[in-house]
C-alpha cells in the first residue's frame, strides 16, 4: 500500500553540491606521510536541501526550493542536476556576492580519506529581501501543503526569514518542519516539527547533563514550551525519540532503529525529514518514526549521499 500522497513542500534552506572524487590507495607519498589516492572516477551528487528536495520527489512529493547559489560553474552544475531530476528551479536565486557551496569527498579503497568544503557561510545581507520575495511568489503561485526549513547554517536562513515565514505559514494554517543547526537553534518558535539529532539537541539547548533520559526529557519539555508542537530527535542506530501532545497527555517514547550494515550515514537526517514531511497530518507520530527509522537504515547502506527507493521503503515497511 503506497502510504505518500503528492504534497507541495515549500523548501527554504541551504542548497549544496556534493562531490566524490573516487581512486585506490596503493601507496604513500615520498613528500609527506599521506596516503596517494589515484582517482578513476568523479560524481556531483546533489545535497543539502537540494537533496531533501530529491528524496521528496521521489516518494511521490512536489518540493519548491527556495534558495541562493553562487553563479559559477558549480551553480550550473547543481541546477542541472535538479533539471534532471524533474525538481523545478524558479525560486533559486544566482548571485555574484556568493558561491555555491560544495562539499568535496575523496574516497580512497572504499573509505573516506579527506573532505574539502567550498563555501560563504555569512548571513544574507542585501539579498535577504530578495529571498522573502521568492517565498511570496511561491506562496501566491501554488498550493503550498507544508514549508520546511532546512538549516545547514550556510546562511541562507536567518531570525528574520524564520519570523515572516513562520508567521505567514501559521496564520494560513500550513505546518511548518524544522531540520535545524546549531547557530538558529534558538531562533525556532511555534512551529509543528522539528527534528534535530541527539548532538544538535544537546549542544542547542546548551544542555550539561550525561543522562540521555534526562536531556531527551527535560529537553523536549523546553522545546515544547517555545510552541513546537511535535519534538522529534533522531538517535542513529538507537531509533528516534518523538515527544508530543495527544488527548491532552504529552507522549513521550523512543521508538527503537531497525539493524542494518551502515556504509555510511551521510544524509541520513535529510531522508528522515523528507518522509516526515510526506507523512505528518496523514499518519500517527509513531508510525512516521517507525517509517523513518526504515528509511534512514536504507541510505545508510550506500556510499555517498543517497536518496531513498519509494518502492524499497514500502517494501521494507509493510514486512513488519
Amino acid at each position: 500500500m503506497d502510504i505518500f500522497k503528492n504534497k507541495n513542500i515549500l523548501i527554504i534552506g541551504d542548497l549544496m553540491l556534493d562531490s566524490y572524487l573516487f581512486g585506490n590507495v596503493d601507496r604513500i607519498s615520498p613528500e609527506a606521510p599521506v596516503p596517494i589516492v589515484n582517482i578513476f572516477t568523479k560524481e556531483d551528487k546533489l545535497g543539502g536541501a537540494s537533496n531533501v528536495a530529491k528524496n521528496i520527489k521521489k516518494l511521490g512529493g512536489t518540493p519548491l526550493l527556495c534558495s541562493i547559489i553562487g553563479q559559477d560553474n558549480n551553480g550550473k552544475t547543481l541546477l542541472s542536476l535538479l533539471k534532471q531530476a524533474k525538481i523545478q528551479t524558479d525560486y533559486i536565486h544566482k548571485s555574484k556576492q556568493r558561491i555555491t557551496t560544495v562539499k568535496t569527498r575523496i574516497i580512497g579503497n572504499n573509505h573516506q580519506m579527506l573532505r574539502i568544503d567550498e563555501e560563504i557561510n555569512n548571513e544574507l545581507n542585501g539579498e535577504q529581501q530578495l529571498i522573502l520575495s521568492l517565498v511570496e511568489d511561491a506562496f501566491k503561485n501554488n498550493k503550498i501543503d507544508c514549508v520546511l526549513f532546512q538549516d545547514y547554517d550556510k546562511g541562507v536562513i536567518n531570525q528574520n526569514i524564520i519570523n515572516i515565514v513562520t508567521d505567514k505559514s501559521n496564520e494560513l494554517g500550513i505546518p511548518i518542519l524544522v531540520d535545524p543547526k546549531k547557530k538558529n537553534f534558538s531562533k525556532y518558535k511555534n512551529v509543528t516539527f522539528f527534528k534535530p539529532n541527539f548532538k544538535e539537541f544537546k549542544e542547542g539547548l546548551n544542555i550539561v547533563s550525561q543522562d540521555r533520559f534526562e536531556i531527551l526529557n527535560f529537553g523536549s519539555e523546553e522545546l515544547h514550551d517555545r510552541g513546537i508542537k511535535i519534538v522529534f530527535i533522531t538517535l542513529s542506530e538507537n531509533g528516534i525519540f518523538i515527544s508530543y501532545k495527544k488527548d491532552k497527555k504529552i507522549i513521550r517514547k523512543i521508538v527503537p532503529g531497525t539493524s542494518r550494515s551502515v556504509v555510511d550515514v551521510s544524509g541520513a537526517g535529510d531522508t528522515v525529514i523528507s518522509v516526515a514531511a510526506m507523512l505528518l497530518g496523514d499518519i500517527d507520530i509513531e508510525e512516521i518514526a517507525k517509517i523513518s527509522n526504515v528509511a534512514g537504515g536504507l541510505v545508510c547502506e550506500k556510499v555517498g549521499v543517497a536518496s531513498i527507493d519509494k518502492y524499497q521503503l514500502l517494501k521494507e515497511y509493510n514486512k513488519k
